[in-house]
């Protein structure tokens, strides 16, 4: 899907527009891939557009960027103020933000330590990721031949970009293949994620989905559809899932910050269940979009307004 530009990126403390966030091509993330990042979604409300869960991702690249040793000059409460005043300049009333902290132009060597750290952030309209129909009738995937990143390889905790070549080659057999998306295996066989997105089955009305050690990205929506589960009283488990089992279940969906909540109704050509959405994916649904659209409470002040921001940072 085509990026929409808009008017204004915010880069190292400095507004400057949507044109001049350029890199030299020899900074140190085109070759080496040392960048992490976040996708997260602010939606239009009732109240007024409000970001999604902000702090949490927030934390999140702030954890990412430690794992890389990337050190940055700009705290939680700099980064959540820096994005609502970004979606508020950009007259957005939904939309997709995105932080990107990277290593830019010094040294070429593998060595990333000499080189300094850039930090953007943009924001853009982006609607529904797998298609508009995707989160009604659900999508076909296919489990992938490429597998998830081993353990001790590739730290799968960050949201690095190199991660994403492993995403790339999943998600283009999968197209080519022709389904939707692919689920991935981790280095032990075992059900992983999507190439951007978490996985979920339902079992005998119980929630399962993968654990951490296989391989997967912490996901905030993951996160999230666990606490909606909960306060639905649906039972949730997290462990070790057999790729057969895919195969057997009921229910099955992706979430993620692109995805949101949505349904998948064949793996490999097999049914999933009636292969429409099932009734819990459906309850999850009808309780995140609710939430995030504000007709419902925010009972776990998950939305972040952007007109009543925290202070943003102007270095």
């Amino acid at each position: 899907m085509p990026i929409q530009k808009t008017e204004k990126i915010w880069h190292n403390g400095t507004w400057i527009n949507w044109d001049d966030a350029t890199l030299h091509v020899l900074s140190h993330v085109v070759s080496y891939g040392s960048a992490v990042f976040e996708g997260i979604r602010c939606y239009e409300t009732k109240q007024g557009p409000a970001i999604f869960r902000l702090r949490e991702h927030m934390q999140r690249l702030i954890n990412s960027a430690k794992i890389y040793r990337m050190d940055l000059p700009f705290s939680l409460d700099d980064f959540s103020g820096i994005a609502t005043e970004l979606v508020r300049l950009n007259k957005m009333n939904s939309c997709y933000v995105k932080p990107i902290v990277l290593r830019g132009y010094g040294e070429v060597g593998v060595n990333p330590l000499n080189s300094p750290i850039d930090v953007y952030m943009a924001c853009w309209s982006w609607g529904a990721y797998l298609g508009p129909e995707a989160l009604t009738k659900g999508v076909e995937v296919g489990v992938s031949s490429w597998a998830r990143i081993a353990p001790n390889t590739l730290p799968a905790m960050s949201k690095a970009a190199a991660n994403y070549m492993n995403s790339q080659l999943i998600r283009m057999e999968a197209f080519f293949n022709g389904y939707a998306e692919g689920i991935a295996l981790d280095s032990g066989g075992h059900v992983s994620e999507g190439s951007g997105m978490n996985v979920f089955l339902v079992h005998e009305g119980t929630l399962y989905t993968p654990p951490l050690a296989t391989s997967i990205l912490p996901g905030i929506t993951r996160n999230t559809v666990v606490a909606l589960a909960e306060d639905l009283n649906i039972p949730v488990k997290e462990q070790v899932i057999p790729r057969e089992m895919l195969y057997i279940v009921d229910e099955l969906f992706f979430c993620g910050t692109a995805v949101e909540i949505t349904p998948i109704r064949s793996v490999d050509k097999i049914q999933v269940g009636k292969g429409v959405a099932g009734p819990v994916t459906r309850r999850l649904q009808e309780e995140f979009f609710a939430l995030t659209s504000g007709s419902k409470p925010d009972r776990h002040n998950w939305l972040t307004p952007v007109n009543a921001p925290v202070a943003a940072v102007s270095r």
